[in-house]
């Protein structure tokens, strides 16, 4: 009976020729050296994985290859490691590539490790002792400093129990990933299986996934089913982050997979070429880094060239940390968070690595300070979900923001990301303005000030006026309609705004209509009553009140705000007791006749065509008939 599977990954680190491989057999019986010239060379070239049972758990362990020509593929086998077994032969101690490799695992974020000092059949009892406390030396101030130093000799199997019930210690001490994010596996390789077809194997760095979910392969965005899946060599129904696991898709052909393409879910992520990081320079008396250096880049299984532009400074020191801007040679995909390695192009060695924090279509402007204190927020906000949901809420663009559109700038699957959305409303950072539509507390507070401010203006500049149409407002606000709608409405729930004859208003603003020009007024609304469906243009008031143009012009204006006259299809204007008659004679009508002929309804109002029509279509309109060709009916 097979033991319970965990969703963890060891591997090894360490210099060529210091026994990893060798190691990793004695303990699996697996031999992880599967290519031919690694049989013949007798050494590891390409990672290699087995299953091993541990603490009555089933965990994968990585084998790394130590030679320092294959540090790339050391990295990608890296990037998927939750622990790591430091291997240093007794006979050598530390070598070049020990140390490279304990920088690189520190960069990328590797926090739990032992080490196992190989070779002690090959050493006297005393040199035994003082490689020990050489190599303790070594781990000073790493992570690894004072984690469990086990002899052990591959070819006598001495030190062999202790150092296995230190590896259960080490398994114990791990936290298994999380499995609620989006799926995403980095591919370490790919191949044809008979009677299957193509498989791509690598360790999912986040997520999960079943058989029959709808698959991606990126950059190439070709879509696919998982048919099959293996864990750890085995048959399984799902594949979790930090598992060992083979993935069977068919509608792909292996030999266009490559190690560093992404196997993930439709909708989250798409390749681009810039990325902004957080990155911290090794250190070294030598060491520094210029604005603009060409490095090799490493993250996840994928390396590339690029140029690393710094924002806080034209040179980084050794040791110094900064945010940057990196530009890829070719599209990078990658999630918030995501550890990377930069190597030098020559020599090679590794300089640095940090954290990426966004992948971003174009580049950033460096000299300017909200830039830079936008992306020191944003590398903060990356340690956390919760933070970085909070972040893209409280930085979108449009200031709320659709819940699918959180999800995929946050790298949040649906289901995981409404559970951080209500923990976020509860704690009164964030607010739902609409169904799915989201706004950080202090934006929604900005935009109600502006929505305020804009309405105030529009008061001092019309104080006859009894507030603003909506369009208006939304013309003034330069916010969507989407986000407008709700937020007024809010506003008005929080007696901010109130709505009178259809317009916002501030709840103190009292306008003044009759106190300036008054008599005009009147004198234009009783012209309007006297012919209520036969309404003058504006040439017959400007002749009938004698009043300029302007002003007339503008108490029509007031009129109109004030409901006092309706403006129908056409640009007409009727008094609204006209209409009221209008549209009481057309219900009269249809509840005896059934329905209404337009034609006919000229007669019921003793009216021209020129006048029925258009307010005919104002009932349409307004939601008080349908039309069917030339009938009326009134709407239930």
């Amino acid at each position: 009976m097979p033991a319970d599977q965990a969703n963890i990954t060891l591997g090894t680190a360490g210099h060529i020729d210091h026994g990893k491989t060798q190691l990793i057999r004695c303990l699996t019986g697996c031999e992880t050296d599967r290519l031919k010239e690694e049989k013949e060379r007798g050494m590891s070239i390409d990672l290699g994985f087995a299953p091993c049972t541990i603490a009555d758990a089933e965990v994968g362990i990585v084998d790394v290859p130590g030679h320092e020509n294959f540090i790339k593929t050391m990295v990608a086998g890296a990037s998927g490691m939750d622990g790591v077994i430091l291997v240093v032969a007794a006979d050598d101690g530390v070598m070049p590539q020990t140390r490279e490799h304990l920088d690189i695992l520190t960069l990328l974020g590797v926090r739990h490790g032992i080490v196992a000092l190989t070779k002690i059949d090959r050493v006297e009892p005393d040199l035994l002792e003082l490689v020990q406390a050489d190599v303790n030396g070594f781990l000073d101030g790493t992570f690894l400093e004072g984690a469990p130093i086990l002899p052990v000799s591959n070819v006598t199997g001495d030190g062999f129990g202790p150092f296995y019930e230190a590896l259960k210690v080490l398994v114990r001490s791990i936290t298994p990933r999380r499995v609620d994010g989006v799926f995403r596996v980095p591919v370490d390789r790919s191949f044809s299986a008979k009677g299957y077809g193509t498989v791509v194997a690598g360790i999912p760095v986040s997520g999960s996934a079943r058989v029959g979910d709808e698959v991606v392969l990126l950059p190439q965005e070709i879509g696919g089913r998982i048919k099959a899946l293996q864990v750890y060599g085995r048959d399984a129904d799902r594949a979790l982050a930090g598992q060992c696991a083979a993935l069977n898709v068919r509608e792909w052909d292996h030999r266009a997979i490559q190690r560093g393409h992404t196997v993930t879910v439709p909708g989250y992520f798409s390749p681009q070429e810039w990325c902004v990081c957080k990155l911290r320079l090794l250190g070294g008396d030598k060491q520094s880094l210029a604005n603009g250096t060409r490095v090799r880049f490493h993250t996840g299984t994928s390396e590339m060239t690029a140029r690393i532009y710094l924002f806080q400074t034209d040179r980084l020191a050794a040791g110094d940390e900064s945010l940057v801007q990196i530009r890829l040679d070719q599209p990078l995909l990658a999630g918030p968070g995501d550890p990377f390695i930069v190597r030098s192009l020559s020599p090679v060695h590794t300089i640095g690595g940090g954290t990426i924090i966004e992948t971003i279509p174009r580049r950033l402007k460096r000299n300017r300070p909200e830039v830079v204190r936008d992306l020191t927020e944003r590398a903060q906000a990356v340690a956390t979900e919760t933070a970085l949901v909070e972040y893209c809420v409280k930085t979108t663009e449009g200031l709320a923001v659709p819940q699918a559109d959180l999800s995929q700038r946050a790298k949040v699957p649906r289901d995981r990301l409404g559970d951080i959305l209500e923990a976020l409303i509860r704690q009164e950072k964030i607010i739902e303005l609409a169904s799915g539509l989201y706004v950080h507390d202090e934006t929604l507070r900005d935009a109600g000030e502006r929505v305020v401010n804009v309405v105030s203006d529009y008061h001092r500049t019309s104080p006859d006026s009894p507030g603003m149409t909506f369009e208006d407002l939304l013309a003034s606000c330069d916010i969507a309609k989407a986000v407008l709608q709700p937020l007024a409405k809010r506003l008005a729930e929080d007696g901010r705004l109130v709505e009178r004859h259809r317009r916002l208003a501030l709840p103190e603003h009292r306008e003044t209509i009759g106190q300036q020009g008054g008599g005009l007024l009147d004198a234009i609304e009783a012209l309007f009553r006297e012919r209520p469906f036969h309404p003058p243009d504006l040439q017959e008031v400007i002749e009938h009140t004698q009043a300029d143009q302007e002003h007339v012009e503008r108490t029509l204006k007031i009129l109109l705000e004030h409901e006092r006259l309706v403006r129908v299809e056409g640009g007409l204007m009727f008094h609204r007791d006209a209409v009221d008659r209008a549209r009481q004679a057309l219900i009269d009508y249809v509840h005896k006749e059934g329905k209404l002929e337009s034609v006919k309804f000229k007669y019921l109002i003793d009216t021209t065509r020129k006048f029925a029509i258009p307010l005919l279509d104002h009932f349409d309109r307004t939601g008080l008939t349908r039309r069917v060709n030339n009938t009326r009916y009134l709407k239930s």
